[in-house]
């Protein structure tokens, strides 16, 4: 019976290999980041389920704090949209505001990005983004 043995060489190639292929996955995949700060006061977290968008004004609500977020664009413009949207939400309910009133939105642009390894270059757009910026509010009446 003949014996294989790996180099330590190509052994780490090949976990390099996978390592890249996660991480290019996973960067593909997309996700949403933002910030908040909180100006007003805050209230207990609700769910974001409760949070609800607002492009105008409703009659009657209280500020809590600013959000602004950003999502990769990846499959299409309309997914990061959602993402960035589900994640200004998610901000939103973890200070306590039941609703967002969107004060800007957009999209940014930039170069490429990525590496060369063992003869396979990996990489993208990396700076393609959807821009999403609101006030958290408490809405009394709508």
């Amino acid at each position: 019976m003949k014996k294989i043995y790996l180099s330590n060489k190509n052994h780490f190639g090949q976990v390099f290999k996978i390592i890249s292929v996660f991480f290019l996955f996973g960067s593909l995949l997309g996700c949403a980041t933002g910030s908040t700060i909180v100006t007003g006061t805050k209230k207990s977290p609700i769910s974001s389920d409760e949070v609800k968008i607002y492009l105008d004004p409703p009659a009657e609500y209280e500020s809590i704090g600013l959000i602004e977020v950003s999502s990769g664009i990846v499959f299409s413009r309309q997914a990061a949209m959602n993402e960035a949207m589900k994640e200004i939400k998610s901000k939103a309910a973890k200070i306590g505001a039941n609703g967002v009133l969107l004060t800007n939105t957009g999209s940014k642009s930039g170069g490429t990005t990525g590496y060369y390894s063992n003869g396979i270059y990996i990489g993208g757009d990396s700076s393609d983004k959807i821009l999403a910026q609101g006030r958290a509010i408490y809405v009394i009446r709508e």
